[in-house]
């Protein structure tokens, strides 16, 4: 199964299974296709969120460093913050 990030803007905050996403951390979806990831998160996210790209182009460009929280899992239960973790 492959993973995928889903980015929240300025306005977007949601709470899904007890974590609240929003512009400063990411979700982490995991799904067959990006099509499948992105309509799990038009879903669970009320169709308010920024992108939804695959995990390794997130970590690949260097985008992590713009979400202080780090990385949350939405749809699995697996718990990993990599923020949170390095400390």
């Amino acid at each position: 199964m492959n993973r995928y990030i889903i980015t929240f803007g300025q306005d977007h905050a949601h709470r899904v299974n007890d974590t609240t996403f929003d512009k400063d951390c990411v979700a982490v979806v995991k799904a067959e296709t990006e099509g499948e990831a992105h309509r799990w998160a038009m879903e669970a996210f009320d169709r308010k969120f920024h992108r939804c790209i695959p995990e390794e182009y997130f970590n690949e460009e260097g985008y992590a460093k713009h979400f202080p929280r780090g990385k949350f899992p939405a749809n699995f239960k697996e718990v990993e913050n990599e923020k949170e973790s390095s400390t």
